[in-house]
């Protein structure tokens, strides 16, 4: 039997860049911005105008990518996961200078199990081509014709049109 092709994002998906930003901002400025208060959007639409770039710079700056905390359960569940599909992992690493070697360590330290010829660090996703795609960007699922899988995050939680995952207990719920 042939396993099924999975395509998995790092950012806000395996890697909690969101919380990140959150972290970077309210250390840098003295602040106290809460995920809660940017609910809906992007971080950076959620702080003073002329601080909007610092916090867009966050993933140019070096280290950024490479030390980003896992989202919880991430580990386990796509460790099982590899167990019954091919997976792949599918980030948008060509955009920030420093993110392609940065991720590719974190993958090494966190994922280990995911070997580097199943990672696909690219610019667009609409060329991929499998049975199911695990995104937070819904422009990245939209082209894409296999199972979709939008995983909650505070930028899309007013998303809809998608099958939705909050969490990946409800994804090892979904695929295993």
């Amino acid at each position: 039997m042939i396993a099924m092709v999975l395509f998995v994002d790092m950012d806000e998906v395996m890697a909690d860049t969101y919380g990140a930003h959150v972290e970077i901002y309210n250390r840098d400025f003295q602040e106290c911005l809460t995920i809660d208060h940017c609910m809906g959007s992007e971080v950076w639409q959620n702080v003073p105008e002329k601080r909007q770039r610092s916090v867009r710079d966050h993933a140019r700056t070096r280290g950024f990518f490479r030390d980003l905390t896992p989202m919880p359960d991430s580990q386990e569940v796509l460790k099982k996961i590899n167990d019954q599909y091919e997976v792949y992992i599918a980030s948008a690493a060509m955009q920030f200078p420093n993110s392609l070697e940065e991720k590719s360590e974190w993958l090494d330290e966190h994922f280990p199990f995911i070997p580097w010829q199943n990672r696909i660090l690219c610019g667009h996703k609409h060329i991929l081509n499998g049975d199911i795609l695990i995104d937070d960007r819904s422009y990245n699922l939209e082209k894409f014709r296999g199972r979709s899988l939008l995983f909650t995050s505070p930028h899309n939680i007013h998303t809809q049109g998608f099958e939705r995952v909050n969490n990946w207990k409800e994804v090892a719920e979904k695929l295993l």
